[in-house]
Protein backbone atom coordinates (compact mmCIF):
# COMPACT_ATOMS: atom_id res chain seq x y z
CA UNK A 1 0.00 0.00 0.00
CA UNK A 2 0.75 3.15 -1.00
CA UNK A 3 1.54 5.76 2.20
CA UNK A 4 -1.42 8.45 2.16
CA UNK A 5 1.29 11.38 2.77
CA UNK A 6 3.22 10.32 -0.17
CA UNK A 7 0.81 9.95 -2.98
CA UNK A 8 0.13 11.77 -6.68
CA UNK A 9 -2.49 13.68 -6.65
CA UNK A 10 -4.53 16.90 -5.10
CA UNK A 11 -6.31 17.98 -2.26
CA UNK A 12 -8.76 20.43 -1.98
CA UNK A 13 -7.80 22.18 1.01
CA UNK A 14 -9.60 25.28 2.38
CA UNK A 15 -11.43 26.48 -0.80
CA UNK A 16 -8.39 25.90 -3.35
CA UNK A 17 -5.84 22.31 -4.27
CA UNK A 18 -2.97 21.87 -3.33
CA UNK A 19 0.06 18.89 -4.55
CA UNK A 20 -1.50 16.03 -2.15
CA UNK A 21 1.82 16.26 -0.53
CA UNK A 22 1.47 19.55 1.05
CA UNK A 23 -1.46 18.89 1.97
CA UNK A 24 -0.66 19.55 6.16
CA UNK A 25 -1.43 20.07 9.30
CA UNK A 26 0.25 21.18 12.40
CA UNK A 27 0.86 19.05 15.26
CA UNK A 28 -0.56 21.11 17.31
CA UNK A 29 -3.88 21.02 15.88
CA UNK A 30 -6.71 21.04 18.28
CA UNK A 31 -8.33 17.89 16.27
CA UNK A 32 -5.26 15.44 16.73
CA UNK A 33 -4.89 16.21 20.77
CA UNK A 34 -8.78 16.25 21.19
CA UNK A 35 -10.28 14.64 18.44
CA UNK A 36 -12.69 17.72 17.48
CA UNK A 37 -12.95 16.14 13.48
CA UNK A 38 -15.71 14.91 11.93
CA UNK A 39 -15.86 13.44 8.36
CA UNK A 40 -17.50 11.21 5.40
CA UNK A 41 -16.96 8.50 3.64
CA UNK A 42 -18.38 8.55 -0.06
CA UNK A 43 -17.99 6.72 -3.04
CA UNK A 44 -18.21 7.49 -6.60
CA UNK A 45 -19.34 5.36 -9.02
CA UNK A 46 -19.20 6.11 -12.91
CA UNK A 47 -18.73 10.00 -12.33
CA UNK A 48 -21.91 10.60 -9.74
CA UNK A 49 -20.54 10.35 -5.95
CA UNK A 50 -23.47 8.95 -4.64
CA UNK A 51 -26.23 10.62 -2.32
CA UNK A 52 -23.12 13.41 -2.33
CA UNK A 53 -25.69 15.50 -1.02
CA UNK A 54 -27.12 13.53 2.13
CA UNK A 55 -23.38 13.00 2.55
CA UNK A 56 -22.52 16.83 2.73
CA UNK A 57 -25.77 17.49 5.00
CA UNK A 58 -24.82 14.81 7.30
CA UNK A 59 -20.86 16.44 7.54
CA UNK A 60 -22.31 19.69 8.32
CA UNK A 61 -24.54 18.62 11.10
CA UNK A 62 -21.77 16.56 12.82
CA UNK A 63 -20.37 19.65 12.97
CA UNK A 64 -22.88 21.81 14.62
CA UNK A 65 -23.00 18.96 16.86
CA UNK A 66 -19.78 19.47 18.16
CA UNK A 67 -20.00 23.07 18.17
CA UNK A 68 -18.06 23.84 15.12
CA UNK A 69 -19.12 25.37 11.85
CA UNK A 70 -18.13 24.64 8.50
CA UNK A 71 -16.76 27.56 6.93
CA UNK A 72 -18.02 26.92 3.29
CA UNK A 73 -21.83 26.13 2.09
CA UNK A 74 -23.38 23.10 1.47
CA UNK A 75 -23.38 23.84 -2.67
CA UNK A 76 -19.73 24.54 -2.60
CA UNK A 77 -18.14 21.11 -0.72
CA UNK A 78 -20.68 19.60 -3.43
CA UNK A 79 -18.72 21.17 -5.82
CA UNK A 80 -15.57 20.62 -4.75
CA UNK A 81 -16.32 16.69 -4.06
CA UNK A 82 -16.92 16.90 -7.57
CA UNK A 83 -14.09 18.99 -9.10
CA UNK A 84 -11.66 16.80 -6.46
CA UNK A 85 -12.39 13.82 -8.16
CA UNK A 86 -12.29 15.52 -11.71
CA UNK A 87 -8.72 17.08 -11.16
CA UNK A 88 -7.25 13.65 -9.97
CA UNK A 89 -8.50 11.96 -13.04
CA UNK A 90 -11.29 9.49 -11.18
CA UNK A 91 -14.44 8.31 -11.85
CA UNK A 92 -14.83 5.61 -9.56
CA UNK A 93 -13.15 6.41 -6.23
CA UNK A 94 -13.58 6.88 -2.44
CA UNK A 95 -14.71 10.36 -1.51
CA UNK A 96 -13.07 11.44 2.17
CA UNK A 97 -14.18 15.21 3.53
CA UNK A 98 -13.29 16.19 7.07
CA UNK A 99 -13.75 19.08 8.72
CA UNK A 100 -11.30 19.89 12.44
CA UNK A 101 -10.33 22.24 14.80
CA UNK A 102 -7.20 23.86 13.84
CA UNK A 103 -3.72 25.09 15.95
CA UNK A 104 -5.15 28.32 17.79
CA UNK A 105 -5.99 27.03 20.82
CA UNK A 106 -4.51 23.74 22.47
CA UNK A 107 -6.83 23.09 25.52
CA UNK A 108 -9.94 21.56 26.36
CA UNK A 109 -11.77 24.34 25.23
CA UNK A 110 -11.87 24.90 21.73
CA UNK A 111 -13.41 28.72 21.47
CA UNK A 112 -10.90 30.52 19.79
CA UNK A 113 -9.74 27.83 17.08
CA UNK A 114 -10.52 28.06 13.04
CA UNK A 115 -12.70 24.88 11.31
CA UNK A 116 -10.49 23.75 8.72
CA UNK A 117 -11.93 21.60 5.80
CA UNK A 118 -10.40 18.96 3.14
CA UNK A 119 -11.20 16.79 0.51
CA UNK A 120 -9.20 13.70 -0.78
CA UNK A 121 -9.99 11.24 -3.32
CA UNK A 122 -8.56 7.61 -4.42
CA UNK A 123 -8.97 4.77 -6.15
CA UNK A 124 -11.23 2.34 -4.53
CA UNK A 125 -11.58 -1.34 -5.44
CA UNK A 126 -13.94 -3.86 -3.82
CA UNK A 127 -13.76 -4.12 0.07
CA UNK A 128 -13.86 -7.34 0.29
CA UNK A 129 -12.65 -9.98 -2.97
CA UNK A 130 -15.20 -11.70 -4.73
CA UNK A 131 -14.65 -15.20 -2.91
CA UNK A 132 -15.71 -13.83 0.70
CA UNK A 133 -18.86 -11.65 -1.16
CA UNK A 134 -19.65 -15.51 -2.34
CA UNK A 135 -19.74 -17.02 1.64
CA UNK A 136 -19.79 -14.41 3.56
CA UNK A 137 -17.38 -12.82 6.22
CA UNK A 138 -16.35 -13.83 9.45
CA UNK A 139 -17.19 -11.56 13.00
CA UNK A 140 -15.82 -11.81 16.24
CA UNK A 141 -16.74 -9.66 19.00
CA UNK A 142 -15.49 -6.63 19.82
CA UNK A 143 -14.01 -5.73 23.19
CA UNK A 144 -15.78 -2.57 23.82
CA UNK A 145 -19.19 -1.27 23.43
CA UNK A 146 -21.06 1.37 21.89
CA UNK A 147 -21.49 4.48 24.24
CA UNK A 148 -24.91 5.66 24.67
CA UNK A 149 -26.55 8.30 23.09
CA UNK A 150 -26.44 10.38 26.75
CA UNK A 151 -23.30 9.83 27.04
CA UNK A 152 -21.26 10.81 23.79
CA UNK A 153 -22.34 12.65 20.71
CA UNK A 154 -23.47 9.50 18.58
CA UNK A 155 -25.60 11.14 15.62
CA UNK A 156 -22.39 12.65 14.30
CA UNK A 157 -19.76 10.71 12.38
CA UNK A 158 -16.65 12.36 14.69
CA UNK A 159 -13.50 10.80 14.20
CA UNK A 160 -12.89 10.62 18.17
CA UNK A 161 -15.66 8.01 18.41
CA UNK A 162 -13.89 5.57 15.99
CA UNK A 163 -10.91 4.75 18.31
CA UNK A 164 -12.72 1.83 19.91
CA UNK A 165 -13.94 0.87 16.22
CA UNK A 166 -10.00 0.62 15.52
CA UNK A 167 -9.26 -1.24 18.94
CA UNK A 168 -11.69 -3.90 17.63
CA UNK A 169 -11.00 -4.03 14.09
CA UNK A 170 -7.64 -4.83 14.88
CA UNK A 171 -8.07 -6.98 17.52
CA UNK A 172 -10.50 -9.22 14.97
CA UNK A 173 -7.83 -9.05 12.39
CA UNK A 174 -5.09 -10.25 14.55
CA UNK A 175 -7.29 -13.09 15.23
CA UNK A 176 -8.03 -13.81 11.54
CA UNK A 177 -11.83 -12.39 11.25
CA UNK A 178 -12.96 -9.54 9.14
CA UNK A 179 -14.61 -7.42 11.35
CA UNK A 180 -16.05 -6.95 14.87
CA UNK A 181 -19.42 -6.81 16.43
CA UNK A 182 -19.81 -4.44 18.27
CA UNK A 183 -22.91 -4.33 21.61
CA UNK A 184 -24.78 -1.14 22.71
CA UNK A 185 -24.25 -0.42 26.30
CA UNK A 186 -27.18 -2.08 27.59
CA UNK A 187 -25.58 -5.20 25.77
CA UNK A 188 -27.65 -5.19 22.40
CA UNK A 189 -26.03 -5.80 18.89
CA UNK A 190 -25.44 -2.65 17.62
CA UNK A 191 -23.00 -2.43 14.48
CA UNK A 192 -19.55 -3.56 13.03
CA UNK A 193 -17.27 -0.99 13.64
CA UNK A 194 -17.75 0.25 10.48
CA UNK A 195 -20.86 -0.66 8.99
CA UNK A 196 -24.47 -1.19 10.03
CA UNK A 197 -25.88 -4.81 10.24
CA UNK A 198 -29.28 -7.07 9.50
CA UNK A 199 -30.57 -10.34 9.78
CA UNK A 200 -33.43 -12.50 8.05
CA UNK A 201 -35.85 -15.00 9.46
CA UNK A 202 -38.65 -16.31 7.64
CA UNK A 203 -38.31 -13.77 4.98
CA UNK A 204 -38.13 -10.87 7.39
CA UNK A 205 -35.93 -8.34 7.49
CA UNK A 206 -34.13 -7.20 11.06
CA UNK A 207 -31.67 -4.35 11.92
CA UNK A 208 -31.16 -2.85 15.31
CA UNK A 209 -32.28 0.30 16.12
CA UNK A 210 -29.73 3.29 15.16
CA UNK A 211 -30.11 4.88 18.49
CA UNK A 212 -26.26 5.27 19.59
CA UNK A 213 -25.23 4.64 16.14
CA UNK A 214 -25.09 6.04 12.73
CA UNK A 215 -28.57 5.66 10.90
CA UNK A 216 -26.15 4.90 7.45
CA UNK A 217 -26.87 5.82 4.28
CA UNK A 218 -26.55 3.26 2.67
CA UNK A 219 -28.37 1.43 5.41
CA UNK A 220 -31.30 3.44 4.61
CA UNK A 221 -31.30 3.10 0.88
CA UNK A 222 -30.82 -0.39 1.28
CA UNK A 223 -33.92 -0.85 3.35
CA UNK A 224 -35.63 1.57 0.94
CA UNK A 225 -34.59 -1.34 -1.25
CA UNK A 226 -36.01 -4.14 0.34
CA UNK A 227 -38.97 -2.05 1.26
CA UNK A 228 -39.89 -1.77 -2.48
CA UNK A 229 -39.20 -5.54 -3.24
CA UNK A 230 -42.16 -5.97 -0.92
CA UNK A 231 -39.90 -7.27 1.79
CA UNK A 232 -40.55 -6.06 5.49
CA UNK A 233 -37.69 -4.59 7.63
CA UNK A 234 -38.02 -4.35 10.88
CA UNK A 235 -35.53 -2.15 13.24
CA UNK A 236 -36.07 -3.46 16.64
CA UNK A 237 -33.78 -4.87 20.09
CA UNK A 238 -31.37 -7.67 19.44
CA UNK A 239 -30.11 -9.75 21.64
CA UNK A 240 -26.81 -11.88 21.44
CA UNK A 241 -29.03 -14.79 22.26
CA UNK A 242 -31.52 -14.14 19.48
CA UNK A 243 -28.29 -14.76 16.48
CA UNK A 244 -29.03 -18.14 16.14
CA UNK A 245 -32.44 -17.54 15.17
CA UNK A 246 -31.58 -15.71 12.20
CA UNK A 247 -31.05 -17.51 8.72
CA UNK A 248 -28.84 -14.70 7.03
CA UNK A 249 -27.08 -11.73 7.23
CA UNK A 250 -25.05 -9.09 5.68
CA UNK A 251 -23.31 -5.62 6.82
CA UNK A 252 -23.73 -2.30 4.56
CA UNK A 253 -21.68 0.77 4.27
CA UNK A 254 -20.39 2.73 1.57
CA UNK A 255 -16.64 0.64 1.82
CA UNK A 256 -18.91 -2.55 2.07
CA UNK A 257 -21.91 -1.73 -0.08
CA UNK A 258 -24.12 -5.06 1.13
CA UNK A 259 -21.51 -7.79 2.29
CA UNK A 260 -23.13 -10.99 3.12
CA UNK A 261 -21.46 -12.67 6.83
CA UNK A 262 -21.01 -16.27 7.33
CA UNK A 263 -20.18 -16.16 10.99
CA UNK A 264 -20.73 -14.10 14.21
CA UNK A 265 -18.53 -15.69 16.70
CA UNK A 266 -20.12 -19.30 17.38
CA UNK A 267 -23.32 -18.33 15.12
CA UNK A 268 -23.34 -19.48 11.54
CA UNK A 269 -25.49 -18.09 8.42
CA UNK A 270 -25.91 -18.96 5.12
CA UNK A 271 -25.91 -16.28 2.36
CA UNK A 272 -29.43 -16.74 0.92
CA UNK A 273 -32.04 -15.33 -1.64
CA UNK A 274 -32.55 -11.74 0.19
CA UNK A 275 -29.12 -10.94 0.94
CA UNK A 276 -28.23 -11.65 -3.13
CA UNK A 277 -31.03 -9.75 -3.74
CA UNK A 278 -30.02 -7.03 -2.24
CA UNK A 279 -26.43 -6.79 -3.03
CA UNK A 280 -27.89 -6.86 -6.93
CA UNK A 281 -30.36 -3.90 -6.35
CA UNK A 282 -28.01 -1.89 -4.23
CA UNK A 283 -25.22 -2.15 -7.07
CA UNK A 284 -28.25 -1.24 -10.02
CA UNK A 285 -29.04 1.74 -7.69
CA UNK A 286 -25.10 2.93 -7.30
CA UNK A 287 -25.21 2.25 -11.18
CA UNK A 288 -22.44 0.01 -10.56
CA UNK A 289 -23.85 -3.34 -12.13
CA UNK A 290 -22.07 -6.64 -10.54
CA UNK A 291 -22.54 -10.12 -11.09
CA UNK A 292 -23.57 -11.74 -8.24
CA UNK A 293 -22.73 -15.55 -7.54
CA UNK A 294 -25.51 -16.75 -5.58
CA UNK A 295 -23.63 -20.12 -4.61
CA UNK A 296 -22.23 -19.70 -1.34
CA UNK A 297 -18.52 -21.27 -1.49
CA UNK A 298 -18.60 -24.95 0.09
CA UNK A 299 -18.03 -24.81 3.95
Amino acid sequence: MIPFDNRDGWIWLDGGFVPWRDARLHICSHALHYGSGVFEGERMYGGRIFELGAHTRRLFKSAETLDFDIPFTEAEINAASNEACARNGLEDCYVRPIAWRGAEQLSVSALQTQTHIAIAVWEWPKYFDAAKLRRGIRLTWAKYKRPPADAAPTSAKAAGLYMICTISKNAAERAGYDDALMLDSSGNVAETTGANIFFVRDGVIYTPTPDCFLDGITRRTVIGLAQGKGLMVIETKIRPEDLNTFSECFVTGTAAEVTPVAEIGQHTFKPGAITFDLMEAYARRVSHPVAVNRQPEPA
